[in-house]
């Protein structure tokens, strides 16, 4: 399919539009509508939460009568099922639409192609493939929680130029500076559940909530804590709901716990820790499409070893810590550079002092 100028540009719009949910439309994919006719645009809208009117339809309504004839560019496969709100594509039909341009189908098993399928059966030009890199990055975690059963998982850590998170004594805040730590409270925010560990809880008691950005919603924290050992009197049991994964059924520890405002999942693996891949097939099951993981160098190591980690937000300061201060991750050590995990930048760039890397892990 050939896509004229035109259409690049209105769906880069609809895309622009779409980012507008980027920290809203959780558990539902980011989407946003254009509405062009003769040449102008005659309709805008985007979804902003779940349970809330569809980008088509805000555009839609936008536009009213001047919709008949329209081209319609979304960046998602108009739906065409009934959830919470009803299909989109008969929506469009109704309106009168001449044509829609999707960016990318809908990996939902409930739509798959039958969006734009019903589009077509009743008369009405579709294309879709623009742009649509683009779209499946704006909503990298559906996608990955529609396909495969569990959410995208992006590991942050932030590290001296030599690779260390902490010195040796447990000290490591502040290695950034304030425009880093600003950004990763941005990333923070887009997701949808933000996963530590015991040893962090413990050694730095954070909160692990949105604080340096402005949003209206926080994520769920989830803490792996095998023995459950979080303290009553952690930060981490305030400010928003929190999940403890455990590997043991203490009915006592648990109680107090949950009397405390947390949740607890009893999840153990062979070896007597959490089942760390079960624990994030749970969180899809729970809508959960975007997970940010913060966590010490052991937590790091095991969701790597185990294949989870799909992509690394790394910050790091121009400084050095040297040799005895704590590492990113726990591996196991190499006999072979065959063994070595490969990785694909993304991004790299400059944020405040400080350089930030985005990687995929390959």
């Amino acid at each position: 399919m050939n896509f004229s100028a035109v259409d690049h540009g209105m769906m880069a719009r609809a895309l622009q539009l779409a980012e507008r949910g980027l920290w809203t439309a959780t558990p539902n994919p980011r989407v946003g509508c254009v509405l062009v006719r003769d040449g102008a645009i005659v309709g805008e809208g985007w979804h902003e939460r779940a349970g809330e009117p569809h980008a088509e339809v805000h555009a839609l309504r936008a536009a009213g009568e001047r919709a008949r004839g329209a081209t319609a560019y979304v960046t998602l496969e108009p739906c065409s099922h009934h959830g919470r709100t009803p299909p989109c594509a008969e929506a469009l039909i109704a309106a009168g639409v001449s044509r829609v341009v999707a960016a990318m189908a809908d990996p939902n098993p409930l739509v798959a192609g039958s969006g734009l399928a019903l589009l077509r059966a009743a008369g009405i030009e579709t294309a879709s493939g623009l742009l649509e890199n683009d779209a499946c990055e704006l909503n990298v975690g559906f996608v990955a929680r529609m396909t495969r059963g569990r959410p995208w998982l992006r590991l942050k850590a932030a590290a001296s130029l030599d690779g260390r998170t902490a010195l040796n004594n447990g000290v490591s805040q502040w290695i950034t500076g304030a425009e880093a730590r600003r950004d990763g409270h941005a990333w923070r925010a887009r997701a949808c559940a933000i996963l530590t560990g015991i040893g962090t809880v413990r050694d730095d008691d954070p909160q692990l909530t949105v604080r340096a950005v402005e949003t209206t919603r926080q994520p769920l924290r989830v803490v792996v804590d095998s023995q459950l050992e979080t303290s009553l009197s952690a930060k981490i049991l305030r400010g928003g709901p929190v999940l403890v994964a455990a590997a043991v059924d203490d009915e006592k520890k648990a109680n107090l716990l949950r009397a405390a405002g947390a949740e607890v999942l009893v999840l153990p693996n062979a070896a007597g820790k959490v089942d760390l891949k079960g624990l994030l097939e749970d969180l899809a099951r729970r809508g959960i499409n975007e997970v940010h993981a913060e966590a010490g160098c052991k937590l790091n190591g095991s969701l790597l070893r185990e294949g989870l980690v799909d992509e690394l937000l790394l910050y790091l300061a121009p400084c050095l810590l040297g040799e005895d201060a704590s590492g990113l991750f726990n591996l196991p050590a190499l006999t072979s550079l065959d063994g070595r995990r490969q990785l694909q930048i993304r991004d790299l760039r400059r944020v405040g002092a400080d350089i930030r890397l985005i990687a995929h892990l390959l």
